[in-house]
């Protein structure tokens, strides 16, 4: 079977690779849908943290099922999975938190992934389509990762939620902070992910803070309150330093994006606010049933997202064109057969 493998920074092989074989607790997939997320383009730039090379990416997927032993399961049916593979064993895991086990495997991060024909998972991870589309499948994954961050906030009716970074993932917070009746704040340096986040989202509010001054923004819109729960989906060093400055007194502070380096922030300043700083990792299987519920409902359409769309034997060589902003890329979606 044909395998898309990332060898080194910025190069990709396509090469031949064996059919996995069936073992028991494991089902054999057939990728039909491979959604093309920060993390995959984090890799191919050399900038992600836990990884190493060579890796075959990919982890927003959408499969039919090959073969199975989970008796929920039949040959045929479309599937997505929960791509975070547990130990189910350490105090994460007995705490009902896999998404950060121990442990963790990420496929398509720590082990390989999706960009593949075909690929074996833990037969625990499998999730029934129940009518929703490949497309649709494949975009579960990165909106349950904004859908978790929201939950990790405990986002309320009416409090203003800021959102720092209009990509995927922080376009996935912006709905669900919305599903959750929140005021939507949107905050980037792309002022067409801004227009996207208005026009297409309903979001409420956008700040582009190079072109006004995000603090004064920030307390016209909120009446001088600030936002209550500042959510950073960028990854980004200075962002994620700046978002400090923006929290309201006894508010959150949620960290769903990553980098490399320590972050830094007057202790004084944060200690006064009694805030309170957390990290969100992944997403559980109840964010996941969340995300598809509302899909379900029409709360969420994810055929927005899908920017461009590709077929797998042409990745490799158009692979650089989803870093360049001037080609507007939301969300590239890759076919298989």
């Amino acid at each position: 079977m044909k395998t898309l493998v990332c060898v080194s920074p910025g190069h990709f092989e396509y090469q031949s690779t064996t059919t996995p074989s069936i073992k028991p607790g494991f089902s054999l997939l057939a990728i039909k849908r491979i959604g093309i997320c920060g993390t995959d383009l984090h890799a191919y730039q050399g900038n992600q943290p836990f990884f190493n090379y060579p890796r075959t990416l990919g982890h927003e997927l959408s499969a039919e099922v090959v073969l199975t032993d989970n008796p929920d399961f039949k040959p045929g049916d479309a599937v997505t999975f929960i791509p975070y593979f547990y130990c189910g064993l350490c105090i994460a895991c007995r705490s009902g938190k896999p998404n950060c086990c121990k442990h963790i495997r990420v496929s398509g991060v720590h082990i390989d992934g999706g960009m593949t024909e075909q690929l074996l998972v833990p037969s625990y991870a499998l999730i029934k389509a129940e009518g929703l589309s490949y497309d649709e499948l494949a975009l579960v994954e990165p909106l349950a990762i904004g859908a978790h961050g929201i939950r990790r906030a405990n986002v309320i009716k009416d409090e203003f939620v800021l959102i720092i970074g209009a990509g995927p993932i922080g376009l996935g917070a912006m709905e669900f902070a919305r599903i959750a009746g929140a005021k939507v704040i949107a905050m980037d340096i792309n002022d067409d992910r801004l227009t996207f986040c208005s026009k297409t989202l309903g979001v409420d509010y956008t700040i582009n803070p190079r072109r006004e001054n995000p603090l004064e923004k920030l307390e016209l819109i909120t009446n001088r309150g600030m936002p209550t729960v500042v959510i950073d989906a960028t990854g980004n060093l200075n962002a994620i330093n700046s978002g400090f400055t923006y929290l309201a007194h006894g508010g959150r502070y949620v960290l769903v994006g990553l980098q490399k380096e320590n972050i830094t922030f007057s202790h004084p300043e944060f200690h006064k606010r009694e805030a309170t700083l957390m990290s969100s990792r992944n997403a559980t299987r109840a964010d996941f049933m969340h995300v598809m519920d509302c899909m379900r409902k029409g709360l969420v359409s994810p055929a927005t997202y899908i920017t461009h769309r590709v077929d797998f034997d042409q990745v490799r060589d158009c692979f650089e064109d989803f870093l360049d902003p001037n080609n507007k890329v939301i969300k590239a979606m890759i076919h298989l057969k």
